[in-house]
């Protein structure tokens, strides 16, 4: 079975001024059997992707809200928790980009 799925992001903590960049990350702790992912945000029933790789190469206000992934051997899935993802006003176009 598939269990201990979680999430993890770039930046951590899932704040990101709109028209950067944010990066999510699937991972599982133990699962047996090829394995697939799948990245979805509260309220959507589509899923957004797929991929243990979720990336955004400028996020948008709409962007915002509650990203979980799950993962699945074909026999059994798991979610991750979710994450709250924040996108703040727009960046300074002066400031230094973030990579």
């Amino acid at each position: 079975p598939v269990s201990g799925v979680s999430l993890a992001a770039e930046p951590p903590t899932g704040q990101v001024a709109e028209g950067d960049r944010l990066v999510l990350l699937c991972s599982v702790a133990t699962g047996t059997g090829p394995l697939s992912f799948s990245w979805h945000r509260q309220g959507s029933a589509t899923p957004l992707a797929t991929g243990p790789r979720y990336e955004l190469l400028a996020v948008q206000q709409q962007d915002s809200g509650h990203y979980h992934c799950r993962a699945t051997n074909g026999g059994t899935a798991a979610n991750s928790s979710s994450l709250g993802v924040t996108v703040l006003g727009e960046r300074d176009p002066r400031a230094p980009c973030a990579l």
